[in-house]
């Protein structure tokens, strides 16, 4: 086990609500910035550790779509927190799960000594890159942040358990954003197709891939983390759609072990797992010693899961 454990965390969620049915979104304010919640759960994260900006080594930042191509996103969260400071500052992508991806990776430099704390921020305002005319995902994403403080701790405790994650590059382009870098740099914006900047997905195809991967790769993970369902006190997934109850009896996750808040929350892209872990800590439903399995699929086609020891 990779030792480390959540010293603290903050979330934002904006205070629109836009509702399409029973689905509840949450969209933000044209003049509320990516960055404003993104560091406002950053300061959140370290209140709740007790920490100041001097004590953190390392700022991960684990946004599917960042603030501007240079320089990362973590490096300008920083730059909101403090001028000053020694941390390390970079970004880790693998779009919706890049926060399970920025833990795993946290984990490992905490484990190894490299850092004592690490501040993780993830989050998304995907509803800047919408498609009104694609109802699928027009109606499915709100926007959100979350912040977590991990340290590495003094003696035993909690940690990463293991961990594992896979891309099936012939689905590389179910789900994408093809503009905006170098593919379709701003010189060229005027003879772009404009669809090309916003969020494209064919929701059937990713499905259909997903449902035909996801059983092998779980039990894959259960084996190599050298855990059963009974051991697992809560599995939280990314809320990736209202197919995802369908998908978690598809591997055999219990009902009762599991967050699905698609209908109350939507899909929250980045921020989207580390949200729902940050309403099971404060609600109580997970305590220190359980084992809890972060998991999710993202563009790619990516499947991600983590077990984490509270």
């Amino acid at each position: 086990m990779r030792n480390c454990e959540i010293a603290g965390w903050g979330t934002t969620l904006p205070e629109r609500v836009v509702r399409f049915g029973d689905a509840v979104r949450y969209r933000v304010e044209d003049d509320v910035s990516h960055l404003d919640m993104l560091a406002g759960a950053a300061r959140r994260a370290l209140d709740h550790a007790g920490l100041s900006v001097d004590d953190v080594d390392l700022v991960l930042g684990a946004s599917a779509a960042g603030i501007q191509p240079i320089p990362c996103t973590a490096a300008l969260v920083w730059e909101r927190l403090t001028r000053a400071g020694h941390a390390a500052a970079f970004d880790v992508n693998s779009t919706c799960t890049s926060f399970v991806t920025a833990l795993d990776v946290a984990s490992r430099y905490l484990d190894d000594g490299e850092y004592g704390t690490v501040l993780i921020v993830a989050g998304d305002v995907g509803s800047r890159f919408l498609n009104p005319g694609q109802r699928e995902s027009y109606e499915l994403f709100s926007d959100a942040a979350a912040a977590v403080v991990l340290r590495r701790p003094a003696a035993g405790g909690g940690g990463v358990v293991s961990s594992l994650q896979q891309t099936w590059p012939a689905h590389a382009h179910d789900t994408e954003i093809r503009g905006g870098l170098s593919h379709s740099p701003a010189q060229r914006y005027a003879e772009a197709d404009p669809a090309d900047y916003l969020f494209d997905m064919d929701g059937r195809r990713a499905l259909l891939a997903m449902m035909r991967v996801l059983p092998e790769f779980f039990s894959r993970f259960l084996a190599r983390a050298r855990l059963s369902h009974d051991d697992i006190a809560l599995w939280i997934p990314h809320q990736a759609s209202a197919a995802l109850g369908p998908m978690l009896d598809r591997i055999g996750v219990p009902a009762d072990r599991r967050v699905d808040e698609v209908a109350a929350f939507g899909n929250m892209v980045s921020a989207s797992v580390p949200f729902m872990l940050v309403r099971s800590l404060e609600s109580g439903r997970i305590r220190r010693g359980d084992t809890v399995v972060l998991c999710g699929t993202a563009a790619g086609l990516t499947a991600n899961a983590l077990a984490l020891r509270i």
